[in-house]
């Protein structure tokens, strides 16, 4: 959830932490600080509120004699957001600070330890134990490095964790225990993230650190152990994105980008993943003996990605004859879950950091079950936990709203149960219509996103009101919770997304003039069962916006606004009629002076429980 940035190197100093954070302010955004290391001293600086603020430190004291520095900004658990709770957090002493992404589970009983140890604290923060703890060891005569193992090891829960020491200049450490931490290899500098995204202006060679690992870092270069100290190995990656991936590009909002780049990031999906002459996709990060023997499967995600599974149960069901559950992750290990035989655990998060979905995985694999990951993140902790899976390849999504990552994981989850649908018996004919149909995505996704005009008329009419419903059947069923969490998420619109059979059975009685309900009709198969619904919503006076494909007239013809996406197969559906949903969110959150890329309360990454 929060952002880590440190560095240690020649170019030290306030602007460069602070330009770096900025890059993680999606990642949490109710307070930040940084801490410099200057001479033998360290200067903090911290404010509740964000870096955009315009409240920016003055150029720090002695900064020719910075030499690096740790910067956070936070998604507040503990203690409320302000500059009190802000981290860096510092020992008794104040000439060590931490920064922390995470949750410390035995907080609570590690403070008092440290009270009745004469301690004493300044926050409400889980953090600033970890200080102590450090602190403590030091004045027991151990050296920086063993009194942080030692630190750490009593720690209960999940940590990314920088700390500075002012005796120790020109050194950071670092660790990770289920919340990730980036090391980033420059010539003559080093720097560590929580995310590549603040390492790739100053370079893409990088270093992820596994849970149990910590790292010594210095302007020469770094070194890894675990926690007993034994040297680790650690091999240097190479991001593929560039800095302008993570930039606006001429939009006014990162998410108004990140719809607009669906038509490439839906051919990212898919590119050389098409089979043709087989009637098959090439998943080469998935073991083809694994899906083989496959008997069911079992889907865990949160939020979107959630959304993203419930579209895949339909496609593995009907495409691939699979009986598929979906659950959600913080859900299911809590719920003594029953792993048979030849079941398929597949984790879908678009960062792979995502705590509630990578404790589900680790639970599955206990229980015995296969587990395959679909993430965006190259390298992150649910790919390496699964050890198999599928990337989507959508680049850097920084909107917290997401929006390309949604439609990349149903284009994978179509891949996948086609392979599989392929290894039990799915026609040719069927599989190359499949086939034929997504490699035309993204040119009608082109087409889909034509209709931005039309959505903001819309969305201008239907800003004002207080509530909104969507309803959808069989694979639109997913996208009407998708639009309704959109709007939500950030316009802050109270939005509910039912099955349309549903309608009937309670919540058409919210139904009245001023109570919009949005109608997914762009499903040829059951347009009939549609149609009736809307007219149970028109016999009681309400609006009705529809959402219908190409040609249709019957949907048009009932509605007061109607917005269309390009005529597909009905399992393709969901590719395209997400867009005109995530426009419609967009525009009402601007009309309504919403932040759409840091909504209230929400942060991008959620790696808490």
């Amino acid at each position: 959830m929060c952002g880590i940035f440190g560095y240690v190197g020649p170019h030290a100093g306030v602007e460069l932490l602070v330009e770096n954070l900025k890059r993680l302010e999606y990642r949490g955004y109710d307070s930040w600080g940084v801490c410099l290391g200057v001479g033998g001293a360290l200067e903090l600086h911290r404010r509740a509120g964000r870096l955009s603020s315009g409240d920016m430190p003055e150029q720090l004291r002695g900064a020719d004699t910075c030499w690096g520095g740790i910067a956070h900004t936070r998604w507040a658990t503990h203690g409320a957001p302000n500059q009190r709770n802000a981290h860096p957090h510092v020992d008794c002493t104040g000439r060590l600070a931490v920064v922390h992404n995470g949750i410390i589970e035995n907080h609570a009983a590690l403070r008092e330890t440290l009270k009745q140890e004469g301690h004493c604290f300044e926050s409400e923060t889980d953090t600033e134990v970890i200080a102590h703890l450090i602190e403590e060891g030091l004045r027991e005569g151990a050296d920086l490095r063993s009194a942080f193992l030692d630190a750490l090891k009593l720690l209960e829960g999940t940590y990314g964790v920088g700390v500075v020491l002012a005796d120790r200049p020109g050194l950071i450490l670092v660790a990770r225990h289920g919340s990730p931490m980036v090391i980033g290899a420059g010539r003559g500098e080093t720097l560590v993230a929580s995310d590549p995204a603040a390492l790739v202006a100053r370079t893409r060679d990088v270093v992820y650190l596994d849970d149990g690992e910590a790292a010594l870092l210095s302007a020469d270069g770094f070194e890894t152990c675990d926690l007993t100290a034994a040297p680790t190995n650690k091999v240097i990656e190479r991001i593929k994105f560039d800095l302008p991936a993570i930039e606006k590009g001429g939009y006014p909002h990162f998410m108004l980008k990140e719809i607009f780049e669906q038509p490439d990031t839906i051919r990212n999906a898919f590119r050389g993943r098409v089979l043709r002459e087989e009637g098959t996709a090439k998943l080469g990060g998935i073991e083809p003996s694994l899906l083989r023997r496959v008997r069911r499967c079992h889907i865990l995600a949160c939020g979107t990605s959630w959304h993203a599974g419930l579209v895949g149960k339909y496609l593995l069901e009907n495409l691939a004859r699979v009986p598929t559950q979906v659950s959600y992750a913080a859900e299911f290990r809590y719920a003594s879950p029953v792993i048979e035989p030849g079941t398929l655990v597949i984790a879908i998060s678009q960062s792979g950091e995502t705590a509630d979905t990578l404790a589900g995985v680790r639970e599955a694999r206990l229980r015995g079950a296969d587990a395959i990951g679909i993430c965006n993140v190259v390298g992150s902790t649910i790919a390496r936990e699964c050890g198999q899976g599928v990337y989507i390849h959508a680049g850097p999504e920084i909107g917290v709203a997401s929006t390309k990552a949604f439609t990349g994981q149903i284009v994978v989850l179509l891949l996948l149960a086609i392979h599989i649908g392929r290894m039990r018996g799915m026609p040719l004919r069927e599989a190359l219509r499949y086939l034929d149909a997504i490699e035309r995505l993204p040119q009608q996704a082109e087409q889909a996103l034509a209709c931005n005009g039309d959505v903001k008329r819309v969305a201008l009419e239907y800003a004002d009101r207080p509530n909104f419903l969507y309803i959808g059947r069989l694979y639109e069923y997913p996208l009407a919770l998708e639009g309704a969490l959109k709007l939500k998420e950030i316009s802050y619109i109270h939005a509910e997304g039912i099955p349309a059979a549903e309608l009937k059975h309670g919540p058409i009685a919210l139904v009245e003039p001023r109570m919009p309900t949005v109608v997914l009709g762009a499903q040829e198969g059951i347009l009939d069962k549609m149609l009736s619904n809307v007219q149970e919503i028109r016999a009681r006076g309400g609006s009705i916006i529809a959402l219908a494909r190409e040609g249709d007239r019957r949907l048009p013809e009932l509605a007061e606004q109607t917005i269309t996406v390009p005529a597909v197969a009905d399992p393709l559906v969901p590719v395209l009629a997400t867009i005109p949903l995530q426009l419609l969110a967009y525009h009402i959150a601007v009309e309504r002076g919403c932040d759409v890329d840091k909504p209230r309360n929400l942060a991008k990454s959620v790696t808490v429980e």
